[in-house]
């Protein structure tokens, strides 16, 4: 039999080259995207809780003002004084109405007995009533 040689040289054979792989980093920068939005998502969904369940003092004050009982003058002068304050800032005409509105009850302030309230403080009032809004 004929011995073979095992030293053949192989010449089509290249050595191992080295590939530049990317993936690991796009897997960082997707991983980091996630977490940015959903720190995000989680930010937003925080700040509408929060602000729902905000006190909101006009709307409680006009909730007060629709609630006010005119039988009793002087309780409901005081309670229309405090609480049309509230709006009295938001424009012009409110601060005109307002004090407009607190110039009609100033007479039913400050007496012992007072007379019920007058048709003009009522329409003044329900008319102060409807431009306060929230």
């Amino acid at each position: 039999m004929q011995t073979q040689n095992i030293d053949i040289h192989l010449h089509d054979i290249k050595p191992i080259l080295e590939i530049k792989e990317y993936s690991f980093y796009y897997f960082l920068g997707c991983s980091l995207l996630l977490v940015v939005l959903f720190i995000g998502i989680t930010y937003l969904i925080y700040k509408y809780i929060k602000n729902k369940n905000r006190f909101n003092i006009k709307k409680h004050h006009l909730k007060l003002l629709e609630a006010i009982d005119t039988t009793n003058p002087k309780k409901a002068a005081y309670d229309i004084t405090l609480y049309g304050a509230t709006f009295k800032d938001e424009s012009p005409r409110h601060e005109q109405m307002y004090s407009n509105l607190i110039s009609r009850l100033e007479e039913f302030k400050y007496k012992k007995q007072v007379e019920p309230l007058s048709d003009e403080a009522l329409s003044y009032f329900e008319l102060y009533k409807e431009m306060c809004h929230v």
